[in-house]
């Protein structure tokens, strides 16, 4: 893997429902991915049976849920989301964006066997 990251050499995978990403990086113990959502967009409740996540607000602003709690996030906030906690994220304006942050890497982005 490329030890560096530029954002414009790198093409979005589409994810539907106004969401698309780019991984930034990994190794066998942690994964950044870079967000972009619609205004509007639902990043669905759900939670992790193995992975501890952090979601870091790049840009714009999101409405988030952890653990029933909710909180509006902006730029320069997070989320911390440990495993098995319910968590969701709603875009409040249009390109926002989240820096998403898993520990370990998330194998199934990266369709792994």
């Amino acid at each position: 893997m490329n030890p560096f990251f530029k954002i414009a050499e790198n093409e979005w995978e589409e994810l539907g429902g106004g969401i698309k990403r780019k991984i930034i990086g990994y190794t066998d113990d942690l994964m950044a991915v870079h967000l972009n959502f619609d205004k509007g967009a639902i990043g669905a409740p759900h939670a992790h049976d193995i992975h501890d996540q952090i979601g870091y607000v790049v840009a714009g602003s999101f409405e988030a849920e952890v653990d029933g709690k909710k909180c509006v996030l902006t730029a320069g906030d997070a989320y911390i989301a440990p495993k098995h906690f319910v968590h969701g994220a709603v875009a409040l304006e249009d390109n926002s964006i989240l820096l998403d942050v898993f520990s370990p890497l998330r194998e199934d982005f990266l369709n792994i066997k």
